[in-house]
């Protein structure tokens, strides 16, 4: 893996999650989570993408990578002075690299609890961490 990858990653986590790292239900799980789900679409390539990168900035996949999301411009912006961009890359690393567990039970999608999106089927749900759940939809 590269560096541009293992950025790409923190930033998603970064943008997807950030906001559940100082919650006493998600914290450093959370992260973990969201970078559970990027690494298990690796597993899935023709349906989200042949690398990490792809992955992260598929059109409609991560919000915070859409034009006109408020967090683009914070994840864009973000560098290594921001302690928890810090511990997203830390958990991108590890990851990435296999050295951390997936928590997720193999998901490959999440939503937050405060919406419903058409896909969310309580058949699928493998967990919740903090605000979200996770979902495994697909058949790896």
């Amino acid at each position: 893996m590269t560096f541009h990858e293992v950025d790409i990653v923190a930033r998603t986590i970064y943008g997807e999650a950030r906001g559940e790292y100082g919650r006493k239900d998600g914290g450093l799980a959370a992260l973990v989570a969201v970078g559970n789900v990027i690494i298990n679409r690796m597993k899935d390539k023709r349906r989200y993408g042949e690398t990490l990168i792809r992955i992260c900035q598929k059109p409609y996949q991560f919000s915070c990578w859409l034009k006109g999301d408020p967090n683009r411009s914070l994840i864009e912006s973000v560098n290594q002075n921001d302690e928890v961009f810090k511990r997203c890359v830390e958990v991108s690393e590890n990851l990435i690299y296999g050295r951390w567990p997936d928590l997720t039970g193999g998901s490959d999608h999440y939503h937050a609890d405060y919406v419903m999106p058409p896909w969310a089927n309580k058949k699928h749900l493998r967990i919740k961490i903090g605000r979200h759940l996770f979902y495994r939809l697909g058949g790896f």
